[in-house]
């Protein structure tokens, strides 16, 4: 299956294949698996069913490196209606921005300008979630995030554990209090850099979690999210949690749309916070193909819909 993950990645950041993909029917509706739909409606009717679960919502606009800057202000108007319509329907949900959507390819004090204007217009006690992308820009996204803190508190910032840097960038942010949200990592990285086996990437992702929930970490007042969909893994980090006395309202477990609804509603029914990330927009092939690389499940779920 190695081989075919970096298949997909690279298919990932194809124009061509993306053009193409996104005509065919059975793609469509594949995708509907993660994605509840292309509008902002469809994502906050999947938000207001999640609440009902007990469970919270962070909304991410779906797209990446856009090529000039209206397409940029596109987008923070997109967040901007997003947040509103949160607040006037009394969800429980929060959002998620890639900074590459934001205009960090064209000039970082622009995207920069762009992140602080959707942080202002969210309600302080919210997150607002800055996604991690590509290795490439993993010291772009740390220096804006690290200023965006600087004078807002209401601001997270995702980190991977596929990445050897990892441990030293979470280190290196711990005595900012910030809030960071752990994921395994979902890009084609050189090996160079990142864990190449899955039991490397599992085993720092849970010496990282450690990490997180450390006493240093509840000291300086960091705000974790653990988001995976490995329930070894989440048992485990259950179980630390237990051994070090840690309430369970004090983190939080996060899930993608779609992906182990089960255990998304056996965790809220047992008193843990969990979040789903809801996805929307009309750019969802990058992302999409990502989330089929992931796990050979969902490979088998894409040829199902093929052949079916």
């Amino acid at each position: 299956m190695g081989v075919m993950k970096s298949i997909l990645l690279r298919g990932a950041e194809s124009r061509r294949l993306r053009e193409r993909a996104m005509r065919y029917r059975f793609v469509r509706r594949a995708v509907r698996r993660f994605i509840p739909g292309e509008r902002l409606e469809d994502a906050l009717e999947a938000a207001r069913r999640l609440r009902e679960r007990g469970i919270e919502s962070i909304l991410t606009h779906l797209g990446e490196n856009i090529s000039n800057r209206s397409q940029a202000y596109g987008v923070v108007e997109q967040y901007f209606d997003a947040l509103r319509r949160i607040t006037a329907l009394n969800l429980p949900a929060v959002v998620s921005v890639k900074l590459t959507a934001l205009g960090l390819d064209l000039d970082r004090e622009f995207c920069f300008e762009n992140l602080c204007r959707i942080i202002e217009s969210a309600p302080p006690e919210d997150i607002v979630w800055i996604d991690m992308e590509s290795s490439s820009y993993v010291d772009a996204t740390l220096e804006i995030y690290r200023r965006a803190l600087s004078l807002h508190p209401n601001v997270g910032v995702c980190l991977q554990s596929y990445l050897y840097r990892t441990a030293k960038d979470m280190e290196s942010l711990l005595p900012l209090g910030p809030a960071i949200r752990l994921v395994k990592g979902a890009y084609q990285e050189p090996a160079e850099i990142a864990f190449s086996k899955k039991s490397d990437v599992d085993q720092n992702f849970f010496q990282l979690a450690s990490t997180l929930l450390g006493e240093e970490a509840q000291r300086a007042g960091m705000r974790a999210v653990i988001a995976t969909h490995d329930l070894e893994l989440i048992r485990r980090i259950q179980v630390l949690a237990g051994q070090r006395g840690l309430p369970k309202a004090s983190f939080a477990f996060h899930m993608l749309y779609g992906i182990q609804r089960g255990e998304q509603i056996r965790l809220a029914g047992d008193g843990w916070r969990i979040g789903v990330l809801v996805s929307y927009g009309e750019d969802w092939f990058p992302w999409y193909m990502r989330r089929v690389a992931e796990r050979p499940a969902n490979l088998l779920f894409l040829l199902s819909h093929l052949v079916g």
